[in-house]
C-alpha cells in the first residue's frame, strides 16, 4: 500500500521555494566596452543583447476565499467557498456553461433517458476514458499520476462515480446534501437508516468501466444537472480508505480536475496549482491560484486596491465611490445572479413558534429601502425564495409578504394581546438575530434590526460567528437552546429548477430544514411537483408552495435576490458563472500587465 509521509505537513513552507522556476531570458543591456578602434584603445557604452539568467514566475491568480473553507470533501461540502475549491479539483459528470448555465458535457461526454423493467427512469452517462487520478507533492513540486497496487495507471471511471454516490448516501458518511440525492432511487431511505435496504440498492450502478447508470424514484428531467454536481463526482475510494478524515489535506489529497491543492494553511491560506496531467492543460493559462482567507470585505477591497488581489466583491461603504471613481467604474461588474438572500426563523422556538410573529417581522423590512440606502448593487427585492430564471420561480411580486407597516403591527399585536403581553414584555424575551462574522452582514443586519425596532417597537440582538461555527449552530440537530430565533442565509441554485429550492430548502424532511418546521400542506406540494411530468403543472404546483410557504406560513423572511456586484483587474479575463463553482481554469491573466502593475 502506498504511503505519502505525514512529515509533509511540517515542510510545507518549502513549497514556497517552489513558486518560481529558473531559466533563461534574452535581455537588451548596457555595457562599457574596451575596442581597438584605428590602432588606438577605447571606452565605449553599448547596448547589447545577452542570454542572463532569469526567474520565471508562474502566471499566478491572487483570489480571497473570503473565509476558511470548511471543508473540500465533495461528499460534505455545503457553502459556496467549499464547492469553489473542489470545482477546481474534481471533475463531475456534467458542468454548466460558465455563460449561459446550460448542462455541458465533462467526464461524460454524452447521456441519455430511457426505462428499467419496472418502468423506472434511468439515466445512462458515457465517459471519457483519459482524465486521469493525480497526486501533487507540496514538497517537490511533483504531479504524479495514480497507479493501483498492480502499478497500473489510474483512470477516473464508472466506479469511482459510483463509490462517490454511495459515499453521499451512506449516513455513515454524514453528508449534510445528501438530500440533493434522494431523486436516485432507494437514497432517501438508505439515507435514513432503513436497516432492509444496503448501499448495493442505491440506483447506480457501473455497466462497464466507462458507463454509469442511475436509476430514479421519479423521472426527473434535470438531473443531468445533479449529476453534475460535487455529492456525486468521482472520489478516490482508495485514497479516503487510508486516510480517512485526513485525506484532503495537501501532499495527501488525490484529484482529477484541472487545478492540484498546492497547500493549505488552515485559517490562512489555500493554493492551488495547475495539473500538467489534465486532459486540457493547454487550455488553462492560470498555472496558479494563491487564496488567502480575509473575511473583511474592507480589508479584500485595501489588498485590491494595492494590487494583490485581482478581483473582488465591492464592500457596501465603498459602493458610491466606485461607482464615481474614473478608474474603479471601469473595473465594476453587476449582474443578477440565481442566489437569495433571506432570514430564517426557528419555528418551534418562542415567540417565532407563532406564525404572527413571524409574518409581524417579515412585514416590517423594507426590503427596497435596504437595496437603496446600504446594498446600493442594483438587487432585486425577494418576496419569494426562487429568483427570476429559475424553472417554477413566481414572477417578481406577485407572492409573498412584502414591507406592510400596518399589517406588520397588527400581526404582533394581536399576538401581544393574546397572551397578555406589552411590547416590553415581548423584548424581555430577548430576540436574537445571529450571521456568520461579516461587515457586510452586519450592516444589512443593523439596518434591519432599526427597521423592527421603528416599526414595531421590537428590541432584537443581533451576534455574529465564524463561518464554519455558524453553521454549526443552525443546523436542524443542534440543541434547540442554542439555534437563534432569527438567522441570515443565502441560496444559490445548484440546479435551475424549483426543486432545488423550496423543496429541498424547506421541505420538513430535508436535510436543510434549519427552520425546523413540522411537515403539512406545503410539503405535499412540493413532493407533488416533482413528481409531476406535466410542465404547467410542475409551475402551479410550484406557485402554490410559495405562496404556502411565504404567506400562510410565514416560514421566514426573503429580503433579496442577489447581483453580483465586484470589481476586476483589467489584465484578468474572467467570467461569472450564474450556477456552480468559480472555474478558474477558463479565466486567462495579461501577466506582463500585471508585474508592471505591481512594479516587477
Amino acid at each position: 500500500m502506498r504511503k505519502r509521509l505525514l512529515t509533509l505537513f511540517s515542510v510545507l513552507i518549502v513549497g514556497a521555494m517552489l513558486l518560481s522556476a529558473c531559466g533563461t531570458t534574452t535581455e537588451t543591456v548596457i555595457e562599457t566596452v574596451i575596442v581597438e578602434k584605428e590602432g588606438e584603445t577605447i571606452v565605449e557604452t553599448v547596448i547589447v543583447e545577452k542570454e542572463v539568467e532569469a526567474e520565471i514566475q508562474p502566471v499566478t491568480l491572487n483570489w480571497n476565499w473570503g473565509t476558511e473553507p470548511p471543508t473540500v470533501d465533495p461528499s460534505l461540502a455545503t457553502d459556496t467557498t467549499s464547492v469553489d475549491v473542489a470545482g477546481n479539483l474534481f471533475v463531475g459528470l456534467t458542468k454548466f456553461h460558465p455563460v449561459s448555465g446550460e448542462v455541458s458535457p465533462y467526464l461524460a461526454t454524452e447521456w441519455e433517458a430511457g426505462e428499467d423493467a419496472d418502468g423506472n427512469q434511468t439515466w445512462t452517462f458515457h465517459l471519457r476514458d483519459d482524465i486521469v487520478w493525480v497526486n501533487y507533492n507540496p514538497v517537490t513540486g511533483e504531479t504524479v499520476q495514480e497507479v493501483d497496487a498492480d502499478g497500473n495507471p489510474r483512470f477516473v471511471n464508472a466506479n469511482d462515480v459510483v463509490y462517490g454516490a454511495k459515499r453521499t448516501v451512506n449516513p455513515e458518511t454524514g453528508s449534510d446534501y445528501a438530500y440533493v440525492t434522494y431523486i436516485i432511487k432507494n437514497a432517501e431511505a438508505i439515507n435514513g437508516g432503513d436497516e432492509e435496504l444496503t448501499l448495493d440498492d442505491l440506483g447506480v450502478v457501473a455497466l462497464d468501466d466507462y458507463t454509469v447508470q442511475f436509476t430514479l424514484e421519479n423521472p426527473a428531467g434535470y438531473f443531468p444537472a445533479i449529476a453534475g454536481m460535487w455529492i456525486i463526482y468521482a472520489m478516490p475510494e482508495w485514497t479516503i480508505d487510508e486516510w480517512s478524515e485526513q485525506w484532503t489535506e495537501a501532499g495527501l489529497i488525490v484529484t482529477s480536475g484541472p487545478y492540484s491543492m498546492e497547500s493549505w494553511i488552515h485559517g490562512g491560506e489555500l493554493n492551488l496549482v495547475k495539473n500538467p496531467l489534465w486532459v486540457d492543460a493547454d487550455k488553462v493559462q492560470i498555472e496558479r491560484v494563491e487564496g488567502v482567507m480575509i473575511v473583511e470585505a474592507s480589508t479584500s477591497f485595501a489588498l485590491y486596491e494595492n494590487h494583490e488581489l485581482d478581483s473582488v466583491g465591492v464592500p457596501l461603504p465603498e459602493m458610491d465611490r466606485v461607482k464615481a471613481d474614473p478608474v474603479l467604474s471601469l473595473e465594476y461588474y453587476s449582474a443578477p445572479t440565481p442566489c437569495t438572500y433571506y432570514y430564517g426563523f426557528t419555528n418551534n422556538k418562542p415567540p417565532f413558534d407563532d406564525v404572527r410573529v413571524r409574518a409581524a417581522f417579515s412585514q416590517a423590512i423594507d426590503r427596497q429601502l435596504l437595496i437603496d440606502n446600504v446594498l446600493k448593487g442594483g438587487q432585486e427585492v425577494a418576496t419569494t425564495f426562487a429568483p427570476p430564471g429559475i424553472f417554477g420561480a413566481p414572477v417578481p411580486g406577485t407572492v409573498g409578504l412584502g414591507f406592510d407597516a400596518d399589517a406588520a403591527n397588527a400581526s404582533l399585536q394581536s399576538y401581544l394581546d393574546e397572551n397578555g403581553m406589552t411590547i416590553d414584555d415581548f423584548n424581555a424575551l430577548d430576540v436574537v438575530l445571529m450571521h456568520n462574522t461579516s461587515e457586510g452582514h452586519a450592516r444589512i443586519a443593523a439596518a434591519i434590526q432599526q427597521m423592527w425596532a421603528d416599526t414595531l417597537g421590537a428590541e432584537v440582538r443581533v451576534e455574529n460567528q465564524e463561518w464554519a461555527v455558524y453553521l454549526s449552530s443552525i443546523q436542524n440537530s443542534s440543541p434547540l437552546a442554542d439555534m437563534p430565533h432569527i438567522w441570515r442565509l443565502g441560496w444559490c441554485a445548484d440546479y435551475p429548477d424549483e426543486n432545488n429550492w423550496i423543496h429541498e430548502v424547506f421541505n420538513a424532511d430535508s436535510g436543510a430544514n434549519r427552520l425546523r418546521r413540522e411537515s403539512g400542506a406545503f410539503d405535499a406540494l412540493t413532493v407533488a411537483a416533482a413528481q409531476a411530468q406535466d410542465p404547467a403543472e410542475r409551475e402551479a404546483l410550484y406557485l402554490e408552495a410559495e405562496t404556502m410557504l411565504t404567506e400562510v406560513e410565514a416560514a421566514y423572511a426573503p429580503i433579496y435576490h442577489y447581483t453580483t456586484v465586484a470589481v476586476t483587474k483589467p489584465w484578468l479575463t474572467r467570467n461569472y458563472p450564474p450556477l456552480g463553482a468559480n472555474d478558474f481554469f477558463n479565466w486567462t491573466i495579461d501577466f506582463d500587465a500585471k508585474l508592471a502593475a505591481q512594479g516587477q
